[in-house]
């Protein structure tokens, strides 16, 4: 099981212990991550578990989805490593993946 490391807009860091095959949003929830809401459930229908990863990971994720894309237009402070936490899958090779969340999910 990956350890992923969760950090706040504020800099504090968290590293969590990750089940392979969640979605990163659940292991967020579990675990009672600050600015992971994720209000639709995992639902790809909003975008409160927005999440900044770490670019140096991004090529071992799955390429984001039309819905996902479409999801993001919604979110506030977009970047290029913008991602919903909801539609990363949990993987071995994720080991010290960084996850931020926005400031204004805080």
């Amino acid at each position: 099981m990956p350890n992923i490391v969760f950090v706040d807009h504020k800099g504090s860091e968290r590293e969590i212990e990750a089940s392979v095959g969640e979605t990163l949003m659940l292991t967020a929830i579990k675990h009672s991550v600050p600015g992971i809401d994720a209000d639709c459930g995992g639902a790809c229908a909003c975008a409160t578990c927005h999440v900044f990863v770490d670019p140096a990971y991004l090529d071992m994720l799955q390429e984001p989805g039309d819905m996902e894309k479409a999801m993001l237009e919604f979110a506030e402070n977009v970047q290029t490593n913008s991602r919903l936490s909801c539609q990363i899958k949990i993987l071995d090779n994720l080991e010290g993946m960084r996850i931020t969340t926005p400031q204004n999910q805080q």
